[in-house]
């Protein structure tokens, strides 16, 4: 009896604390955020922070002749906001005259790389022999380096490259001494090896959007005599529905922040008709040194891109953060 109450004195009196439901469940709760902190940290010091000290930039004079003591930079307030979006100057004029060329390039390249992308998914969603191997070659682009691929496409563009070779010599369709990369023609050549950049993205994410189509509809569409548009206007359409809005807004975004293309076939000289929002802000940044301009212009690119998704998301009731019912 007096070893029993000894135990019971030397255990204490009541329940642990640590041990109780209500801690257990605070524990539970509590684990997911301490998971997800390594990483979130990463990113506020990754992304995060180099944007804020970016927009932060955009409120300095730091230019060629104060960039040696940056610290004490003179304050400059909004003025470089002012003359970013001047379009009465030719520095705003300039940026809204590449904005509007970014947002015409952006949507024609997201467009056609996806009617390239779900023609592609469509062809390859049957069985048939060689099936895999032409997925392989469909992916070819996005496997090579960015740089490679834009390099490539320069060389081709050139007046004694394939391009005039084949449209030129052998097709007869233009001059077979036409340049590319000069004039209007310009913007036709970064298009086109934008296109051919992003359209296996859209490939490969359409044909996994077409993986959760039931074989069933489309033999019980068969049956009931429908055509091949029919099929693919009335089940395949409505049942990439959520991936086609996800992988738009995805592309959309690379696309209008697009930088390499631009910047490897014309480096920091572009022709007019190819002087896109993303080499204008470094041509003021790094080529006359402006630093606070180009701080400035990327924080109006910022909030023209956040204003536009925006948009979107609430046109097309998309619901960020859910898997797409595919």
């Amino acid at each position: 009896m007096a070893q029993g109450e000894a135990k019971l004195a030397n255990t204490g009196s009541g329940p642990d604390p640590a041990k109780t439901p209500a801690a257990r469940r605070s524990r539970r709760h509590v684990q997911p955020y301490l998971a997800i902190l390594p990483a979130a940290i990463a990113i506020t010091l990754v992304q995060v922070g180099p944007m804020l000290v970016g927009v932060v930039i955009g409120f300095f004079r730091l230019t060629q002749f104060t960039i040696g003591d940056w610290i004490h930079a003179p304050f400059a307030g909004l003025q470089n906001f002012a003359l970013a979006v001047n379009a009465g100057e030719p520095i705003g004029r300039g940026l809204w005259i590449s904005l509007g060329l970014t947002s015409v390039y952006t949507v024609l390249v997201v467009a056609i790389s996806w009617v390239m992308g779900i023609a592609g998914a469509v062809f390859l969603s049957d069985q048939f022999r060689g099936r895999g191997v032409l997925r392989g070659l469909f992916l070819l682009p996005y496997a090579i380096p960015a740089y490679v691929g834009v390099m490539i496409w320069t060389f081709m563009f050139q007046p004694s490259g394939a391009v005039n070779t084949l449209l030129g010599s052998d097709l007869h369709l233009v001059a077979a001494n036409t340049f590319w990369l000069a004039g209007s023609k310009a913007f036709l050549a970064i298009v086109v090896t934008a296109v051919w950049r992003t359209w296996p993205f859209s490939f490969l994410m359409l044909l996994a959007g077409l993986q959760g189509v039931a074989p069933e509809l489309y033999e019980a569409a068969r049956v009931d005599g429908a055509t091949r548009w029919k099929e693919f206007r009335h089940i395949t359409l409505p049942a990439i529905r959520s991936v086609s809005q996800l992988l738009v807004l995805i592309t959309g975004l690379w696309t209008f922040n697009d930088f390499t293309t631009p910047f490897v076939m014309f480096n920091t000289a572009p022709p007019a008709a190819a002087n896109l929002i993303s080499l204008q802000i470094y041509v003021n940044s790094f080529v006359d040194l402006n630093f606070g301009l180009g701080s400035a212009m990327s924080v109006v690119m910022i909030a023209v891109l956040v204003v536009a998704a925006f948009l979107y998301i609430r046109l097309l009731h998309m619901h960020v953060g859910e898997v797409p019912n595919v």
